[in-house]
């Protein structure tokens, strides 16, 4: 399959091309019905002559091209109209019937705050051109209305995630004007996997309640199902910690396909070069260290814990705390005992063959550097963070 994308280097456009490309190269093995020979990339500095090849070509073609800040109004209709007349004009040049994907927008509806749109009248004017178009060709068109769409794109331009991110990134001032204010956002990964659904026939329908999506099988416009209502005041609130996270190593909870895990995730694109690491305090003394490493809201922290040759570190139990000790390098000895029947039990431990083990309520434990030479490192976990109020930590040798 031979695939167009027009707008290849818009925000949409650069991960869709990514994407294609891990697939022809078979980096991406999650599709597997799909076959890429070539992918056509066209923007504003490509020439007629291009695309004109690209459109005798094609097996597949993805408009993305558009106008959405021009400085005269009337560019919309240019810019988001006229191309796509030149794109399906050309297609019909060589009676090419590929299917053809519209990247469309929810202001297209002309309904509620969109009702005098011109961006949204010249979206409007294109769709019906493709609906049009496929009646008198034939050709499967697919067009999308997206709503606001959550990507890396260039701060203070079309997307108020993406200036809060980067200001936030880069400790730049900002302002929100109403925290209430409620958006409705779709993902980049998101809309990439409803493009790679649409290039195994898998695409799902839907129609228009003013501006509300309603699903259906025989909807006129296609959409992708997975997007997420938030306020501004939610948006910068969840910045914030995120900003604050290697202070106070509190990771926000981000549960899978959740706004906040993808929101971390776009906001870590924008951190400047020199916000890529960040230190963290060891606690030193002549045993070793031991370092904080991440905390969680609901599931406890992560630390690293350093011992030198022939240290022995913990000798203490706990009435309900619990934790895992998973040695990574080295070679030691983990001992525990049941303060109540006096059990115990030992296991020895290398980073040679990694294994985690529990330190179980009411009993007493520690850990000890069986080498001479090397230093003995130890990942653990802990159900709960440490609080110096309720440390729930009571000294008692093994």
């Amino acid at each position: 399959m031979n695939i167009l994308v027009t707008g290849a280097r818009g925000m949409v456009g650069t991960a869709l091309v990514a994407n294609l490309k891990n697939i022809k190269e078979n980096k991406n093995r999650t599709r597997p019905n799909l076959y890429i020979e070539e992918i056509y990339e066209y923007d504003l500095d490509s020439t007629p002559e291009q695309l004109d090849e690209y459109c005798r070509k094609t097996d597949f073609v993805f408009n993305l091209a558009g106008v959405n800040r021009p400085e005269n109004p009337e560019d919309f209709m240019k810019g988001n109209f006229g191309f796509a007349s030149d794109l399906l004009n050309t297609l019909k040049k060589y009676n090419n019937k590929a299917t053809i994907m519209l990247s469309s927008s929810i202001q297209a509806t002309l309904s509620g705050r969109f009702g005098n749109s011109e961006y949204g009248k010249s979206k409007k004017a294109g769709e019906e051109l493709f609906f049009s178009y496929a009646e008198e060709t034939g050709a499967k068109v697919a067009v999308y209305r997206f709503p606001n769409l959550m990507g890396h794109s260039r701060p203070k331009y079309n997307s108020a995630v993406s200036t809060f991110c980067w200001a936030v990134a880069n400790d730049e001032e900002f302002t929100v004007n109403d925290r209430s204010t409620e958006l409705e956002l779709l993902y980049i990964d998101d809309l990439i996997d409803g493009m790679f659904d649409l290039l195994e026939g898998k695409e799902l329908h839907c129609g228009f309640d003013g501006v509300e999506t309603v699903l259906g099988d025989n909807g006129r416009y296609c959409c992708v199902p997975v997007t997420h209502k938030v306020t501004l005041g939610e948006i910068v609130d969840l910045l914030l910690q995120f900003k604050a996270q290697p202070e106070t190593l509190m990771m926000p909870k981000m549960p899978e396909g959740s706004f906040a895990k993808k929101l971390y995730s776009l906001y870590l694109t924008y951190l400047p070069a020199e916000k890529f690491k960040y230190a963290l305090k060891m606690n030193c003394d002549d045993r070793g260290s031991f370092t904080e490493l991440v905390h969680t809201a609901d599931c406890g922290q992560v630390s690293i814990n350093i011992s030198r040759p022939g240290i022995t570190k913990g000798q203490h139990w706990h009435n309900s705390k619990w934790e895992l000790f998973i040695v990574v390098a080295g070679h030691g000895l983990i001992q525990e005992r049941n303060i109540h029947t006096g059990e115990t039990v030992e296991f020895e431990v290398s980073g040679d063959k990694i294994e985690a083990i529990y330190m179980i309520p009411g009993w007493t434990h520690n850990i000890i550097n069986l080498s001479e030479t090397e230093n003995l490192v130890t990942v653990m976990t802990c159900n709960e963070i440490f609080n110096p109020e309720r440390p729930d930590t009571f000294f008692e040798p093994v």
